[in-house]
Protein backbone atom coordinates (compact mmCIF):
# COMPACT_ATOMS: atom_id res chain seq x y z
CA UNK A 1 0.00 0.00 0.00
CA UNK A 2 2.64 2.22 0.51
CA UNK A 3 4.22 2.31 -3.06
CA UNK A 4 0.93 2.30 -4.31
CA UNK A 5 0.12 5.77 -2.74
CA UNK A 6 3.24 7.57 -4.05
CA UNK A 7 1.70 8.96 -6.92
CA UNK A 8 -0.01 11.15 -3.84
CA UNK A 9 3.67 12.05 -2.15
CA UNK A 10 4.76 13.18 -5.33
CA UNK A 11 2.30 16.16 -5.28
CA UNK A 12 3.91 16.74 -1.66
CA UNK A 13 7.60 17.22 -2.46
CA UNK A 14 9.52 20.00 -2.36
CA UNK A 15 11.45 22.11 -4.79
CA UNK A 16 15.10 22.90 -4.45
CA UNK A 17 16.13 26.48 -3.81
CA UNK A 18 18.20 27.98 -6.28
CA UNK A 19 19.86 31.54 -5.56
CA UNK A 20 19.71 34.93 -7.61
CA UNK A 21 22.56 36.01 -9.40
CA UNK A 22 21.13 39.57 -9.92
CA UNK A 23 20.98 40.18 -6.11
CA UNK A 24 17.31 39.61 -5.92
CA UNK A 25 15.85 37.14 -3.55
CA UNK A 26 16.34 33.34 -3.26
CA UNK A 27 13.83 31.30 -5.85
CA UNK A 28 12.14 27.83 -6.11
CA UNK A 29 14.01 25.76 -9.00
CA UNK A 30 11.51 23.04 -10.29
CA UNK A 31 14.58 20.95 -12.16
CA UNK A 32 13.38 21.98 -15.57
CA UNK A 33 15.10 25.25 -15.59
CA UNK A 34 12.08 27.54 -14.70
CA UNK A 35 11.92 29.78 -11.62
CA UNK A 36 8.78 29.86 -9.29
CA UNK A 37 8.50 32.34 -6.30
CA UNK A 38 10.57 31.51 -2.83
CA UNK A 39 8.64 29.92 -0.15
CA UNK A 40 6.58 31.70 1.33
CA UNK A 41 4.88 33.51 -1.11
CA UNK A 42 1.09 32.48 -1.40
CA UNK A 43 0.80 30.66 -4.68
CA UNK A 44 -2.39 29.61 -6.06
CA UNK A 45 -1.46 25.59 -7.90
CA UNK A 46 -4.56 23.63 -9.77
CA UNK A 47 -5.03 21.15 -7.64
CA UNK A 48 -2.92 21.86 -4.64
CA UNK A 49 -4.30 23.11 -1.44
CA UNK A 50 -1.65 25.18 1.05
CA UNK A 51 -2.39 24.11 5.30
CA UNK A 52 -0.56 26.03 7.96
CA UNK A 53 2.64 28.40 7.33
CA UNK A 54 5.33 25.80 7.16
CA UNK A 55 2.66 22.62 6.64
CA UNK A 56 3.25 20.48 3.74
CA UNK A 57 0.58 21.50 0.97
CA UNK A 58 -2.45 18.82 0.55
CA UNK A 59 -4.75 18.05 -2.62
CA UNK A 60 -8.14 19.41 -2.82
CA UNK A 61 -11.09 17.05 -2.12
CA UNK A 62 -11.88 16.40 -6.06
CA UNK A 63 -7.91 16.24 -6.85
CA UNK A 64 -7.64 13.53 -3.97
CA UNK A 65 -10.74 11.52 -4.82
CA UNK A 66 -9.49 10.72 -8.02
CA UNK A 67 -6.11 9.37 -6.73
CA UNK A 68 -7.56 7.32 -4.62
CA UNK A 69 -10.37 6.34 -7.13
CA UNK A 70 -7.50 5.22 -9.74
CA UNK A 71 -5.71 2.95 -7.00
CA UNK A 72 -8.63 1.46 -5.83
CA UNK A 73 -10.45 0.32 -8.98
CA UNK A 74 -7.40 -1.94 -9.62
CA UNK A 75 -7.92 -3.25 -6.17
CA UNK A 76 -11.97 -3.61 -6.78
CA UNK A 77 -11.53 -5.44 -10.19
CA UNK A 78 -8.77 -8.03 -8.81
CA UNK A 79 -10.31 -9.16 -5.45
CA UNK A 80 -12.45 -11.92 -4.07
CA UNK A 81 -15.33 -9.54 -4.31
CA UNK A 82 -15.28 -9.57 -8.27
CA UNK A 83 -15.97 -13.41 -8.14
CA UNK A 84 -18.80 -13.36 -5.95
CA UNK A 85 -20.23 -10.00 -8.07
CA UNK A 86 -19.91 -12.06 -11.54
CA UNK A 87 -21.56 -14.99 -9.39
CA UNK A 88 -24.36 -12.72 -8.16
CA UNK A 89 -24.65 -11.65 -12.44
CA UNK A 90 -24.61 -14.35 -13.88
CA UNK A 91 -27.61 -16.11 -11.70
CA UNK A 92 -30.04 -14.25 -14.32
CA UNK A 93 -27.80 -15.18 -17.66
CA UNK A 94 -28.36 -18.66 -16.31
CA UNK A 95 -32.13 -18.15 -16.10
CA UNK A 96 -32.17 -16.88 -19.10
CA UNK A 97 -30.54 -19.17 -21.23
CA UNK A 98 -32.78 -21.92 -19.50
CA UNK A 99 -35.87 -19.90 -20.36
CA UNK A 100 -34.39 -20.52 -24.35
CA UNK A 101 -34.29 -24.38 -23.57
CA UNK A 102 -37.67 -24.38 -22.44
CA UNK A 103 -38.98 -22.59 -25.46
CA UNK A 104 -37.02 -25.24 -27.58
CA UNK A 105 -38.00 -27.98 -25.41
CA UNK A 106 -42.13 -26.79 -25.79
CA UNK A 107 -42.01 -25.00 -28.55
CA UNK A 108 -45.04 -27.06 -29.80
CA UNK A 109 -46.84 -26.15 -26.80
CA UNK A 110 -46.46 -22.57 -27.12
CA UNK A 111 -43.20 -21.87 -24.97
CA UNK A 112 -42.98 -21.20 -21.39
CA UNK A 113 -46.31 -21.12 -19.78
CA UNK A 114 -47.94 -20.59 -16.28
CA UNK A 115 -51.07 -22.44 -15.35
CA UNK A 116 -51.73 -23.13 -19.15
CA UNK A 117 -51.12 -19.18 -20.10
CA UNK A 118 -47.98 -18.27 -21.89
CA UNK A 119 -46.15 -16.01 -20.84
CA UNK A 120 -44.91 -12.94 -22.65
CA UNK A 121 -41.10 -12.36 -23.42
CA UNK A 122 -41.57 -8.54 -21.92
CA UNK A 123 -43.68 -10.21 -18.96
CA UNK A 124 -40.77 -12.39 -18.38
CA UNK A 125 -37.98 -9.47 -18.71
CA UNK A 126 -39.65 -7.35 -16.72
CA UNK A 127 -40.05 -9.52 -13.92
CA UNK A 128 -36.08 -10.66 -14.01
CA UNK A 129 -35.08 -7.13 -13.67
CA UNK A 130 -37.20 -6.26 -10.66
CA UNK A 131 -36.61 -9.81 -9.06
CA UNK A 132 -33.27 -10.58 -9.54
CA UNK A 133 -31.74 -7.14 -10.37
CA UNK A 134 -33.15 -4.35 -8.61
CA UNK A 135 -34.58 -6.70 -5.30
CA UNK A 136 -31.49 -9.06 -4.91
CA UNK A 137 -28.38 -8.11 -7.56
CA UNK A 138 -28.49 -4.26 -6.51
CA UNK A 139 -28.88 -4.39 -2.91
CA UNK A 140 -26.45 -7.08 -2.81
CA UNK A 141 -23.48 -5.93 -4.55
CA UNK A 142 -24.17 -2.59 -2.83
CA UNK A 143 -23.99 -4.29 0.98
CA UNK A 144 -20.82 -6.03 -0.10
CA UNK A 145 -19.29 -3.55 -1.07
CA UNK A 146 -20.36 -0.05 0.30
CA UNK A 147 -20.04 -1.29 3.83
CA UNK A 148 -16.10 -2.66 3.08
CA UNK A 149 -14.98 0.79 1.56
CA UNK A 150 -13.83 2.07 5.22
CA UNK A 151 -13.74 -1.79 7.16
CA UNK A 152 -11.45 -3.20 4.36
CA UNK A 153 -9.12 -0.81 5.30
CA UNK A 154 -8.88 -1.14 9.13
CA UNK A 155 -9.20 -4.72 9.21
CA UNK A 156 -5.73 -4.76 6.31
CA UNK A 157 -4.35 -2.07 8.72
CA UNK A 158 -3.50 0.56 6.12
CA UNK A 159 -5.68 3.10 6.93
CA UNK A 160 -2.98 4.74 7.95
CA UNK A 161 -0.77 4.99 5.14
CA UNK A 162 -4.10 6.90 3.48
CA UNK A 163 -4.46 9.05 6.49
CA UNK A 164 -0.92 9.83 7.10
CA UNK A 165 -1.01 11.55 3.31
CA UNK A 166 -2.07 15.31 2.90
CA UNK A 167 -5.51 14.91 1.90
CA UNK A 168 -9.09 15.14 2.99
CA UNK A 169 -10.34 12.23 5.09
CA UNK A 170 -13.54 12.18 3.20
CA UNK A 171 -11.68 12.16 -0.24
CA UNK A 172 -10.87 8.71 0.54
CA UNK A 173 -14.18 7.32 1.13
CA UNK A 174 -15.56 9.66 -2.00
CA UNK A 175 -12.63 7.90 -4.11
CA UNK A 176 -13.51 4.53 -3.30
CA UNK A 177 -16.92 4.82 -3.44
CA UNK A 178 -16.87 6.10 -7.00
CA UNK A 179 -14.31 3.19 -7.78
CA UNK A 180 -17.03 0.96 -6.33
CA UNK A 181 -19.43 2.90 -8.69
CA UNK A 182 -17.76 1.98 -11.60
CA UNK A 183 -16.78 -1.55 -11.18
CA UNK A 184 -20.52 -2.58 -10.67
CA UNK A 185 -21.70 -0.95 -13.12
CA UNK A 186 -19.00 -2.42 -15.65
CA UNK A 187 -20.54 -5.75 -14.51
CA UNK A 188 -23.97 -5.44 -14.39
CA UNK A 189 -25.00 -3.84 -16.91
CA UNK A 190 -23.73 -6.14 -19.94
CA UNK A 191 -25.60 -8.74 -17.39
CA UNK A 192 -28.53 -6.98 -18.57
CA UNK A 193 -27.96 -6.03 -21.75
CA UNK A 194 -27.51 -10.07 -22.82
CA UNK A 195 -30.28 -11.34 -20.79
CA UNK A 196 -32.50 -8.46 -22.49
CA UNK A 197 -30.96 -9.95 -25.83
CA UNK A 198 -31.95 -13.56 -25.11
CA UNK A 199 -35.44 -13.04 -23.64
CA UNK A 200 -36.69 -10.57 -26.27
CA UNK A 201 -35.31 -12.45 -29.32
CA UNK A 202 -38.06 -15.46 -28.00
CA UNK A 203 -40.63 -15.40 -30.18
CA UNK A 204 -43.32 -13.61 -30.41
CA UNK A 205 -40.89 -10.91 -28.16
CA UNK A 206 -39.58 -7.35 -30.04
CA UNK A 207 -35.73 -6.55 -29.25
CA UNK A 208 -37.14 -2.67 -30.82
CA UNK A 209 -40.00 -2.49 -29.43
CA UNK A 210 -38.50 -3.09 -25.76
CA UNK A 211 -35.80 -1.24 -25.98
CA UNK A 212 -36.94 1.95 -24.29
CA UNK A 213 -38.23 -0.26 -21.49
CA UNK A 214 -34.39 -1.29 -21.86
CA UNK A 215 -33.09 2.18 -21.05
CA UNK A 216 -35.58 3.01 -18.07
CA UNK A 217 -34.14 -0.07 -16.73
CA UNK A 218 -30.66 0.15 -17.10
CA UNK A 219 -31.01 4.00 -15.56
CA UNK A 220 -32.45 3.06 -12.53
CA UNK A 221 -30.26 -0.06 -12.05
CA UNK A 222 -27.48 2.77 -11.75
CA UNK A 223 -29.19 4.84 -9.61
CA UNK A 224 -29.82 1.94 -7.61
CA UNK A 225 -26.23 1.26 -7.10
CA UNK A 226 -25.42 4.42 -6.35
CA UNK A 227 -27.86 5.25 -3.91
CA UNK A 228 -27.70 1.46 -1.85
CA UNK A 229 -23.83 2.31 -2.53
CA UNK A 230 -24.21 5.56 -0.45
CA UNK A 231 -26.41 3.98 2.17
CA UNK A 232 -23.92 1.49 2.88
CA UNK A 233 -21.01 3.45 3.14
CA UNK A 234 -22.69 5.36 5.39
CA UNK A 235 -23.55 1.75 7.49
CA UNK A 236 -19.87 1.21 6.80
CA UNK A 237 -18.42 3.83 7.99
CA UNK A 238 -20.60 4.50 11.29
CA UNK A 239 -21.87 1.00 12.66
CA UNK A 240 -19.37 -1.70 13.98
CA UNK A 241 -20.94 -4.23 12.05
CA UNK A 242 -21.77 -2.52 9.40
CA UNK A 243 -22.23 -6.42 7.19
CA UNK A 244 -25.09 -7.61 9.46
CA UNK A 245 -26.67 -3.94 9.55
CA UNK A 246 -26.59 -4.23 5.44
CA UNK A 247 -27.96 -7.34 5.29
CA UNK A 248 -30.76 -7.13 7.98
CA UNK A 249 -32.08 -3.98 5.92
CA UNK A 250 -32.05 -5.63 2.42
CA UNK A 251 -33.71 -8.70 3.16
CA UNK A 252 -36.02 -8.07 6.44
CA UNK A 253 -36.50 -3.88 6.84
CA UNK A 254 -37.39 -3.66 3.02
CA UNK A 255 -39.08 -6.66 1.91
CA UNK A 256 -41.50 -6.30 5.00
CA UNK A 257 -42.14 -2.53 4.77
CA UNK A 258 -43.43 -2.53 1.00
CA UNK A 259 -45.55 -5.04 1.81
CA UNK A 260 -47.46 -2.82 4.73
CA UNK A 261 -49.65 -0.21 3.37
CA UNK A 262 -49.12 3.51 4.28
CA UNK A 263 -46.10 5.91 4.38
CA UNK A 264 -43.67 3.46 5.88
CA UNK A 265 -42.63 2.49 2.78
CA UNK A 266 -41.42 5.98 1.57
CA UNK A 267 -38.37 4.90 4.12
CA UNK A 268 -36.77 2.26 1.49
CA UNK A 269 -34.87 3.02 -1.40
CA UNK A 270 -36.65 0.17 -3.55
CA UNK A 271 -39.98 2.33 -3.13
CA UNK A 272 -38.50 4.68 -5.07
CA UNK A 273 -36.74 2.74 -7.45
CA UNK A 274 -40.10 0.73 -7.92
CA UNK A 275 -41.42 4.21 -9.41
CA UNK A 276 -38.93 4.26 -12.21
CA UNK A 277 -39.68 0.84 -13.80
CA UNK A 278 -43.43 0.64 -13.48
CA UNK A 279 -42.85 -1.30 -16.72
CA UNK A 280 -40.88 -4.30 -14.41
CA UNK A 281 -44.16 -5.41 -13.52
CA UNK A 282 -46.70 -5.50 -16.34
CA UNK A 283 -50.40 -6.94 -15.81
CA UNK A 284 -50.97 -8.81 -18.91
CA UNK A 285 -50.53 -12.26 -16.84
CA UNK A 286 -51.47 -13.48 -13.46
CA UNK A 287 -47.64 -13.79 -12.10
CA UNK A 288 -47.07 -9.93 -12.53
CA UNK A 289 -50.70 -9.51 -11.48
CA UNK A 290 -49.84 -10.89 -8.45
CA UNK A 291 -46.76 -8.80 -7.91
CA UNK A 292 -48.42 -5.73 -8.92
CA UNK A 293 -51.26 -6.12 -6.57
CA UNK A 294 -48.47 -6.60 -3.80
CA UNK A 295 -46.63 -3.49 -5.20
CA UNK A 296 -49.41 -0.96 -6.15
CA UNK A 297 -49.03 2.20 -5.18
CA UNK A 298 -45.38 3.70 -6.46
CA UNK A 299 -44.61 7.50 -6.37
CA UNK A 300 -44.11 9.47 -9.93
CA UNK A 301 -40.44 9.73 -11.84
CA UNK A 302 -40.13 12.60 -10.86
CA UNK A 303 -40.28 12.13 -7.36
CA UNK A 304 -38.92 9.06 -7.19
CA UNK A 305 -35.80 10.86 -8.58
CA UNK A 306 -35.64 13.68 -6.26
CA UNK A 307 -36.00 11.44 -3.11
CA UNK A 308 -33.19 8.44 -4.54
CA UNK A 309 -30.95 12.28 -5.10
CA UNK A 310 -31.33 12.98 -1.54
CA UNK A 311 -31.34 10.15 -0.09
CA UNK A 312 -27.60 8.99 -2.05
CA UNK A 313 -26.81 12.74 -1.89
CA UNK A 314 -27.07 12.93 2.12
CA UNK A 315 -25.67 9.37 2.70
CA UNK A 316 -22.66 9.78 1.12
CA UNK A 317 -22.31 13.26 2.83
CA UNK A 318 -22.91 11.54 6.29
CA UNK A 319 -20.26 9.13 5.08
CA UNK A 320 -17.73 11.43 4.38
CA UNK A 321 -18.47 13.69 7.33
CA UNK A 322 -18.34 10.19 9.28
CA UNK A 323 -14.63 8.82 8.15
CA UNK A 324 -13.51 12.46 8.58
CA UNK A 325 -14.60 12.90 12.73
CA UNK A 326 -13.93 9.15 13.79
CA UNK A 327 -11.38 8.30 15.07
CA UNK A 328 -10.01 4.54 13.88
CA UNK A 329 -8.25 2.23 16.63
CA UNK A 330 -6.32 -0.68 15.06
CA UNK A 331 -6.59 -3.80 16.96
CA UNK A 332 -3.18 -5.51 17.50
Amino acid sequence: MPDRLSTIDATTTTAPVAPRTDGGSSVLDDGGGDEVAEPGTRQTVPGVRLTARGGAPSLGLWSASVRIFELSLEQMLWSRRTIFMALVVGGPLLLACLVRLIDLLALARGGVQIEGVAVSSGAIFGLMVWVFYLRFTVPVLAVFYGTSLMADEVDDKTITYLFSRPIPRGAVLLGKYLAYLVCTVAVVLPSVVLVYLLILSRPGGSLAAAFPDLAKDLVAIVLGLAVYGAVFAWVGAQFKRPLLTGLAFVFAWEPAILLIPGYLRRFTVAYYLQGLVPQAMPADDSTASLLQSLFREFPPVLTSLTWLAVIGGVSLWLAMRTVSRREYVLEQ
